[in-house]
């Protein structure tokens, strides 16, 4: 398939689809102490942004560079994610669907940045 935007990327799709899983999790409490929440949202909300931010950029260190912070993005919503089931707000069974996408989209993002560089 032609990539014609980065709406076209397999990897931003699946950071998109990320971002609304949260439909797939248990509903975590409104007035939780550490705000893990919204944390875990704009975490997950920042990697397609990031992925999208960095198609547009003219140049591909530049395109890398915003790829990493998508990585970065991911890697903080997966323990804001372990840290909600350790405490005790979240379950398991909740969040292993959401973990398991963001090491797909984890996946996808290594290949691009090694793409990217290999070009």
């Amino acid at each position: 398939a032609e990539i014609g935007s980065y709406r076209d990327l397999v990897v931003w799709q699946q950071a998109m689809d990320l971002v609304t899983a949260d439909r797939r999790r248990e509903k975590l409490a409104e007035d939780e102490l550490y705000g893990l929440t919204g944390r875990i949202r704009r975490a997950a909300a920042s990697v397609p942004a990031n992925i999208a931010e960095g198609y547009g950029r003219e140049n591909r260190g530049s395109y890398r560079q915003f790829l990493r912070i998508a990585q970065g993005s991911l890697k903080e919503m997966e323990t804001q994610l372990l840290l909600s089931e350790r405490i005790g707000i979240s379950s398991s069974e909740a969040i292993g669907p959401l973990l398991a996408d963001s090491e797909s989209v984890g996946k996808l993002l290594r290949f691009l940045i090694r793409k990217l560089s290999n070009e």
